[in-house]
């Protein structure tokens, strides 16, 4: 047997890509204490990042993973759910429900961002209030 002592990586800023694979590792071990066996998409096939089946409830999950809360126009009506962590937790929402729960909550909707630029709005710091609504989401 191999006589070796593991040691946790300090988590300093990590590359885009190395944080990506960092991130799907974690939410995968969520999503396996529910029954998930996630499949990573290198391409983003379909545009999604991964796929998370449960064979048992016969779910399949196409899942966009995120660093931040984020919403996006081509998303919309794609059945997409998005993860993201937030404050040392993780969260897992159907896409156009989380952008229905913004819309009621905060200006989001409102902005330049999402009206015209770049069509998406995310955030690192969603308000109390929103998170309090999306409860239901976290893992």
């Amino acid at each position: 047997m191999l006589n070796m002592k593991l040691e946790k990586n300090k988590r300093s800023k990590p590359k885009w890509r190395q944080e990506k694979i960092y991130n799907f590792q974690k939410i995968s071990s969520l999503l396996a204490d529910y029954g998930f066996n996630c499949t990573r998409l290198p391409n983003e096939w379909g545009e999604a990042d991964f796929l998370a089946y449960n064979t048992k409830e016969n779910k399949k999950l196409k899942i966009q993973l995120k660093t931040k809360l984020t919403i996006c126009k081509e998303y919309l009506g794609e059945d997409f759910f998005i993860t993201f962590p937030c404050n040392n937790d993780w969260y897992l929402i159907n896409h156009d429900k989380l952008v229905d729960v913004v819309g009621k909550i905060t200006p989001y909707l409102n902005t330049k961002s999402w009206k015209k630029g770049k069509r998406f709005y995310d955030t690192l710091k969603p308000s109390k209030k929103l998170l309090k609504e999306i409860e239901f989401a976290k893992l």
